[in-house]
């Protein structure tokens, strides 16, 4: 664009009202920015906008790609260029599949496929008719990944905990570290186990390795070839890698190159959610999803969601200057989603050039963070209230839960929504002498600790209610935040759908492995070469 996005809104966002002012001169000023869509309900009126700034954000949306990028992205375009892939995961929720190809390939009719596989398995599973090779039902199902084939469907099985149904346990391995499959095998019989290795390429070399190690753990106990391809299974492209591990074809679930892996929850990614609760139950996931999509491929920005917050979102960044978010969801069983979410839009936005290569010359992504509430409110809310950092927030709530403990939840309730009114109202110097005088402080006493006990409001919070915290409303819930990010993609015009920033790492790690198992000297800086030596150091001395 012509003008930087900083260069637009930051003299806007100078002349903003104080937030006690805007709802002191608009009663209305709750209903008037809020909308809801899906079960979700949602209140921006606690943001620092006036009806001139939200024009002006609405104006932005307008001239920005978005539409024709959700144009692209439906049509099947390579919207992800540096990888010239289309990007499709929305397509893994619909219901009506028919005509649906992309470069020839009948894309529904896999997907219907990839389904009925998943289904077919998960209903051995359940009934304890997948018999291991010792003549045994399998007991616990073991998932391997890492990043988007961890995160999503990890988050989704805690969130969804009252729906479980599976009489099968469910344990997840990501970290390289030994101590995650360790810790795993030690209360597990190899007999009764089944391993699935998520991996698009079949190389990710977490996943690999902690593959190896739990293949090494059966072999261990006595398990041949044919009792490996009994008990693993994958979802990859590589089929060939994963033949050459030990896994059947028939053992495969598809994974596609227009799905990335942060966005993978819909496909067979999402099995680890299916598994515990249920075939019918993951449907209604992808449901919510699919009308969350439906919402924002066809509303007007004014009440879109996802384009409300995602706006919200460029606004703090380059009109305030905010470089973090919090993302506090009041439930316990969300707890997982700030840690999803991170992924989400740090991946996904966290970049330096545009499209086409250029130099970005606005800030993009936030540092996302967060916690269960109230948890929060003993440890960094501190932070959120009286420091002099502006740290845009998200509130989550469910109105309706799966526990009878009734009071506690609206005791819930009375904490999220009084953190949301301090956060805006903050107290001042005024009231809070005056707080210190009616508990019996003397006035110099009062003088003393009145100024501790300011807070400068003012701090920016949305919040949304769920109707209920079941498979639809989170499906819905988790396509809100995935779109929200395709959106503020749009508007800082770069990729949302490549992470070539996570391979420089990967690189550099090869050559420090070689050094660390002493097959090569290696050529490093001095930090890293005294690292390598301090541990080479402690190892030896073991």
């Amino acid at each position: 664009m012509s003008i930087t996005l900083s260069a637009l809104l930051q003299p806007l966002a100078q002349q903003q009202p104080p937030l006690r002012e805007l709802f002191a001169a608009e009663p209305g000023r709750a209903k008037r920015f809020s909308a809801k869509a899906c079960g979700i309900y949602l209140d921006y009126s606690k943001n620092l906008i006036d009806e001139q700034s939200w024009q002006t954000l609405q104006q932005l949306a307008a001239q920005s790609p978005i539409k024709q990028l959700c144009q692209q992205m439906q049509a099947g375009a390579a919207i992800n260029n540096t990888e010239q892939r289309a990007v499709w995961h929305t397509r893994l929720r619909q219901q009506n599949l028919s005509n649906l190809s992309l470069d020839g390939e009948d894309i529904g009719a896999a997907i219907l496929a990839c389904r009925e596989k998943m289904a077919a398995l998960i209903t051995q599973l359940h009934q304890q008719q997948y018999i291991g090779y010792q003549g045994q039902p399998i007991t616990d199902v073991v998932w391997v990944g890492i990043g988007g084939s961890l995160l999503g469907p990890q988050m989704a099985v805690e969130a969804l905990t009252p729906y479980h149904c599976s009489p099968v346990k469910l344990h997840f391995a990501g970290n390289i570290d030994g101590a995650v499959v360790s810790d795993i095998t030690q209360a597990l019989n190899p007999a009764t186990t089944l391993v699935i290795v998520a991996s698009k390429s079949f190389g990710t070399e977490e996943t690999k390795q902690n593959a190896l190690a739990l293949r090494q753990w059966f072999q261990d106990a006595g398990a041949d070839s044919s009792a490996i391809a009994q008990h693993f299974w994958a979802t990859s492209s590589n089929i060939q890698a994963a033949a050459d591990f030990g896994i059947i074809e028939q053992h495969i679930l598809p994974m596609w190159d227009w799905v990335g892996g942060r966005y993978s929850l819909w496909s067979a990614i999402g099995f680890p959610v299916a598994l515990m609760i249920g075939n019918d139950a993951f449907a209604q996931l992808l449901n919510g999803a699919a009308d969350m999509d439906q919402h924002f491929f066809s509303t007007p920005f004014s009440e879109n969601l996802p384009v409300i917050l995602a706006l919200l979102g460029v606004w703090y960044i380059n009109g305030f200057g905010c470089q973090a978010q919090a993302l506090l969801p009041y439930s316990h069983y969300l707890r997982l989603l700030p840690s999803y979410v991170q992924q989400l839009d740090m991946e996904s936005n966290g970049k330096s050039v545009d499209r086409a290569g250029h130099a970005l010359t606005d800030a993009t992504a936030p540092v996302i963070w967060g916690d269960a509430g109230t948890n929060g409110q003993h440890a960094y809310h501190q932070l959120l209230h009286q420091s002099q950092l502006k740290v845009p927030a998200d509130f989550i709530l469910p109105l309706q839960v799966s526990h009878n403990l009734s009071d506690q939840h609206q005791r819930l309730a009375a904490h999220c929504f009084a953190q949301t009114q301090a956060l805006m109202q903050g107290k001042t110097l005024q009231e809070a002498t005056a707080e210190c005088l009616a508990q019996g402080l003397s006035e110099q006493a009062a003088a003393a600790l009145a100024p501790h006990k300011v807070s400068p409001g003012n701090k920016p919070s949305n919040t949304l209610l769920l109707d209920e915290l079941s498979p639809y409303h989170l499906g819905a819930l988790i396509a809100l935040y995935e779109h929200k990010v395709f959106c503020q993609g749009a508007i800082w015009e770069l990729n949302s759908f490549d992470q070539w920033g996570v391979e420089l790492g990967k690189q550099l790690s090869g050559p420090i492995y070689q050094a660390l198992s002493g097959k090569t000297s290696g050529n490093f800086d001095s930090s890293t070469a005294r690292l390598i030596a301090h541990f080479l150091e402690s190892r030896a001395a073991q």
